[in-house]
């Protein structure tokens, strides 16, 4: 016959065993539904009516000057799943393949939190201005959106980005020149998403 202290023993073993195998259970519990959360809510991800991955620039969005003939407008675009800690928005456009160090055609940044989407010509509209967003001095010199307008032959990427910041206030001023808006959004950013939208003259 086992001893009152070999039987206490056996129960209190078998009681941390099931203890441990429901903690287990509940932890991955716990991970599973903090996964699902994260699988139902999906990566953030940039979109717009105007603007397809991989497609051409409409004439709309063209620049309207240097013997191009577009009409200057910014493109809408909507973006979703901000991660959490969002507290401002950020959007550039940058040519990738323009001779030397690339060419910025828009950097926009302090867009608020409970923004989500920048209608078509929010640049020149008045828009951003309205809802306390800055934009920064392009690469043709002017503060706002500068379309596409590369030099005749050669296809150009444009990268469309949207950046979720960690801040709302990045101490940048309108027309400052964009490449400073990059140095200072890329420092903040919790997450992006791009879109790469071709032109060719």
């Amino acid at each position: 016959m086992r001893s009152y202290r070999e039987l206490v023993g056996s129960v209190f073993m078998r009681s941390s065993a099931n203890g441990a195998a429901l903690l287990a259970c509940v932890f991955a519990a716990g991970l599973a539904a903090g996964a699902g959360r994260a699988a139902a809510q999906g990566a953030f991800s940039l979109t717009s009516t105007d603007l397809k991955d991989g497609a051409a620039f409409g004439k709309a969005q063209v620049y309207d000057r240097n013997d191009c003939t577009g009409r200057n407008v910014s493109p809408e675009l909507s973006w979703r799943n901000a991660p959490a800690g969002t507290k401002s928005f950020a959007v550039t456009v940058f040519d990738i393949d323009a001779p030397g160090p690339g060419w910025w055609h828009w950097a926009v940044a302090a867009i608020p939190p409970s923004v989500t989407a920048l209608p078509a010509n929010a640049s020149a509209s008045g828009y951003l201005t309205k809802i306390g967003a800055v934009q920064a001095r392009n690469d043709w010199g002017d503060e706002g959106y500068g379309g596409p307008c590369p030099p005749p032959g050669k296809l150009h990427r444009y990268v469309v980005t949207v950046f979720a910041l960690n801040t709302a206030d990045l101490r940048l001023g309108p027309g400052r020149h964009a490449l400073m808006f990059d140095h200072e959004i890329n420092t903040a950013a919790l997450a992006k998403a791009s879109l790469t939208v071709t032109y060719q003259r």
